[in-house]
């Protein structure tokens, strides 16, 4: 059978690691509004139905929920409704793959697997793919990494793909986007086939995904971009004129660059990691300088004032002008201030140790100390809160780096975007969050 139309609805979903009922939930709902929207095909990302690889591997209680809860949704689309192509770890002759899985018909219709594999990843490389045939088109599907070496794109196209479909899951990067725009127009021009390319959108441990799905012609034209840090669902429609493929234009959003995109990276992060995890809010210290403002602002934006206190842990080093711009922030961003004055624990432990530690270097002793029981004080609080203890680097166990890695001018570059904009999905106020004396 054979078609001269196809409707692909590209899904950039926030799927969480190990929430298998959960992801496929989500693609439940993406397939409903494609269906809406008179979709043939709903491409997911890679690894939606178990989210990103796990640093452990998969443990074989998620491969068999994986394998169950993705049979299930396949029985679903005997419905008539659009097929789907997602992403999962899938186990064959005792060994996990990376699966691109096309369910249709109410039947898992097609296997692919991930040809490159990293080096230490917890899943097995597999064969060159072919195409596979989905409503009478014949889709060249590949992950994300396969299209970074022209050896499976040309493969799939000497084997009669008339379209590429990259089901992605890579992580953000300051310049990534544009990336892999370009690693897909170079395939484009190497293979002469059109492209599309699903990437999820959302946070989970370390890593965050910013979406920006798109489409590209066999005439290096960008059809299609979806949006940014945003799950969100968009449309490609095609026509076959001829022998080749051509995608309609259609819903096109500017990608999201620099400190902008650095700054919805980090909150998304900051959202994904808090709300995956359970925890009912967020506590970051404060000492009025840039970089525990800037923390509490991400805090604010990723998860709304209201679940978000700022603390004040005053000791003999902390200076009153400090603290009184600590203070601004918390009322610039809206949220809760408590002050905890750490001296009367600097007292006791005195007490309890000066006898024994006589004769050192008293100063040092003292510094030590007082970032020791700042770090305890925190820690303590945010358990007994049942919330994430947030700091710019270096957080206490359990704790979470709002921003490690950033250097100093990009830190500066984030609170002069942030006073100056706002952005879709911030949840803090607009306007200026930081106080002109603490970044400028």
């Amino acid at each position: 059978m054979t078609t001269d139309r196809i409707s692909i609805a590209l899904a950039q979903l926030d799927c969480a690691e190990g929430a298998v009922t959960a992801n496929l939930d989500r693609v439940r709902t993406a397939r409903a509004e494609a269906a809406a929207r008179g979709a043939d095909l709903v491409l997911c990302p890679e690894w939606t139905a178990s989210g990103p690889p796990p640093d452990g591997g998969f443990a074989p209680a998620l491969l068999d929920a994986v394998e169950e809860g993705v049979r299930a949704l396949a029985a679903e689309t005997a419905d008539g409704g659009p097929a789907l192509l997602i992403g999962a770890p899938w186990r064959q002759d005792g060994r996990t793959h990376g699966g691109l899985v096309l369910l249709d018909g109410g039947a898992v219709a097609t296997l692919r697997f991930r040809h490159h594999r990293p080096e230490g990843a917890p899943f097995v490389a597999g064969p060159v793919p072919g195409p596979m045939s989905v409503r009478g088109v014949r889709l060249g599907v590949m992950a994300g990494a396969d299209l970074e070496s022209l050896d499976v794109a040309e493969t799939l196209a000497e084997s009669g793909a008339e379209i590429l479909a990259v089901l992605d899951a890579e992580p953000f990067a300051p310049g990534g986007h544009d990336r892999r725009v370009q690693a897909a127009v170079v395939r484009v021009i190497e293979c002469g086939l059109p492209l599309v390319r699903v990437n999820p959108a959302g946070g989970q441990g370390r890593r965050v995904f910013e979406g920006a799905s798109f489409a590209i012609g066999a005439d290096r034209s960008l059809r299609v971009q979806a949006t940014a840090f945003e799950e969100h669902l968009v449309l490609t429609r095609w026509e076959r004129d001829d022998d080749a493929w051509i995608c309609a234009e259609g819903e096109r959003i500017a990608p999201t660059e620099g400190a902008e995109a650095l700054y919805r990276a980090l909150t998304l992060r900051l959202a994904g990691h808090a709300n995956k995890n359970g925890f009912a809010g967020a506590v970051v210290p404060l000492n009025g300088g840039l970089d525990g403002a800037l923390s509490a602002a991400l805090a604010v934006d990723a998860l709304g004032a209201e679940r978000v206190r700022v603390l004040l842990l005053p000791g003999p080093d902390s200076a009153a002008d400090r603290l009184d711009d600590a203070v601004e922030t918390a009322e610039l961003l809206g949220c809760r201030c408590d002050r905890v004055a750490i001296e009367p624990a600097l007292r006791a432990f005195d007490s309890m140790l000066a006898p024994i530690i006589a004769g050192g270097d008293a100063d040092a002793l003292d510094t030590g100390l007082r970032a020791r029981v700042r770090a305890v004080t925190l820690a303590t609080l945010a358990e007994g809160m049942a919330a994430l203890a947030v700091t710019p680097a270096d957080p206490p166990p359990g704790g979470f780096a709002a921003f490690a890695g950033v250097d100093a001018a990009a830190v500066r570059d984030l609170v002069r975007w942030r006073n100056a904009h706002s952005a879709p999905g911030l949840r803090g106020p607009a306007g200026r969050v930081v106080p002109a004396r603490v970044g400028g």
